[in-house]
């Protein structure tokens, strides 16, 4: 597995080929992503704050994971073994959606991705890897809200674009 390669797709997620993460982010090519999101059983939600070792939105706050599959890895596969290598904690996934977004990151990075969006919650107490997280939180729902609005420049891109497409989806789930 490489872990430094992407998997290309097309606007449909149909895989047409693989390239180094880094090449892909600076070329803006379309890959795919996953992203985990983790509530404990009070339905506060399980943040990490990116280290400032990463080589983009270094120490924003984001969602509990996010990541590539890794070419020949499946999504949900990929969910959770990000979850375990980040955050050192195992749960059961749910697949709630994908999207597709593109953003202008710094250092002449373009996050262009489809993002595989998964849902899970537990109350294992995380043991964050410190090359990944450098810090990570319980908040609910209502005062993240207030957060983002408040300041959205604490948090990466992608978390601000889906965090209240999440909480919906969560919340139709709970009332079903």
């Amino acid at each position: 597995m490489q872990d430094n390669d992407v998997i290309l797709v097309d606007e449909k997620d149909r895989e047409i080929g693989s390239m180094n993460k880094m090449e892909a982010h600076h070329g803006a090519h379309l890959h795919r992503a996953i992203s985990v999101f983790i509530t404990n059983t009070k339905g506060e939600w399980l943040l990490q704050q990116r280290t400032k070792d990463k080589y983009h939105s270094k120490g924003l706050w984001s969602n509990t994971c996010c990541s590539h599959p890794a070419p020949g890895e499946k999504t949900g596969e990929a969910a959770a073994r990000r979850l375990m290598q980040e955050m050192g904690i195992a749960a059961e996934l749910t697949d709630m959606f994908s999207f597709t977004y593109k953003a202008e990151l710094e250092n002449g990075l373009t996050e262009h991705e489809i993002d595989h969006v998964f849902w899970g919650t537990t109350d294992d107490l995380p043991q964050p890897n410190p090359q990944e997280v450098m810090g990570y939180r319980y908040i609910d729902y209502t005062s993240l809200r207030k957060e983002l609005s408040s300041n959205p420049g604490l948090y990466t891109e992608w978390f601000k674009m889906i965090a209240e497409k999440v909480y919906q989806k969560m919340d139709n789930k709970a009332s079903q």
